[in-house]
């Protein structure tokens, strides 16, 4: 658990001297949906991109 500490310091480190708690929670947010996203990429959980345009087809037409 110490390399997600520390990464979580070092993306903190390389924000603007005047960044909020919300942009910290932001990043946060964003590379744990990027990790998660890649994750999943690797154990095969991924949409083909003729049924992903089928999905967003199907939202925005509502």
């Amino acid at each position: 658990m110490v390399a997600v500490k520390q990464e979580a310091q070092k993306m903190i480190q390389n924000l603007p001297d005047d960044c909020t708690y919300e942009d910290i929670q932001y990043h946060l947010y964003v590379v744990e949906k990027i990790k998660n996203g890649i994750s999943r990429a690797k154990n095969g959980e991924v949409t083909s991109h003729k049924d992903a345009k089928a999905r967003m087809a199907k939202w925005l037409s509502d």
